[in-house]
């Protein structure tokens, strides 16, 4: 059975869905960009999607998948969830501006970001793609606030908050986080935890 949540409108030939009664014009639901020769009959799920013209496609995800570079401080838009689930690096800074910063993550099964703290920014993080357990508090040794996050899940690290975020789950914990200001050079790529370790001693030194 397809996952609702990842399922669009596309429109087909067969025509036996149509009724003058609710006027819907003959389409079936697909997931992402395949289509599936056989419409669906459940009224739930065509409730769902009560659409009949400018039918919603996402095929340019996967045939024209954004470069990771940070594009930074021009305008920008981008498909945040593809984004987030094609980057295979521990941190991709995908923009970098005078007073924010958007960076990609992809915490390896077992890992954690690393406990941290950030005295004088704000962070937001928004989980695409996995599980883990966010700790927070006002000390390393009184990690107080503790919760699970799922896809989907976003929370929020008050500056001056130590935190840290453990994959608890079975794949690649996917996400994008947001500093104000920024945290990280412009341009910033860690393929690994280690290198990202590396380059933030170098930076203090």
């Amino acid at each position: 059975m397809y996952n609702v949540q990842k399922m669009y409108p596309y429109p087909c030939t067969n025509t036996s869905m149509y009724n003058s009664e609710n006027q819907y014009d003959a389409y079936m639901l697909s997931p992402y960009h395949y289509c599936i020769n056989m419409p669906v009959q459940n009224p739930y799920l065509m409730n769902r999607f009560p659409v009949r013209h400018n039918l919603y496609y996402r095929e340019d995800r996967y045939h024209n998948p954004i470069e990771l570079k940070d594009y930074g401080p021009e305008p920008f838009v981008v498909d945040i969830e593809a984004a987030a689930r094609l980057n295979n690096n521990f941190r991709t800074a995908l923009w970098t501006g005078d007073h924010l910063q958007l960076t990609l993550m992809s915490i390896n099964v077992g890992e954690d970001i690393g406990l941290e703290v950030h005295p004088n920014l704000d962070q937001f993080i928004r989980i695409e793609e996995g599980q883990g357990l966010v700790r927070m508090g006002d000390s390393r040794n009184n990690l107080n606030f503790q919760r699970r996050v799922y896809d989907d899940y976003a929370f929020i690290i008050p500056a001056g908050k130590w935190h840290n975020l453990i994959n608890t789950g079975y794949k690649p914990l996917k996400l994008y986080s947001i500093y104000a200001p920024p945290q990280h050079p412009r341009g910033t790529v860690h393929e690994t935890k280690e290198i990202a370790q590396a380059a933030e001693r170098n930076h203090m030194q």
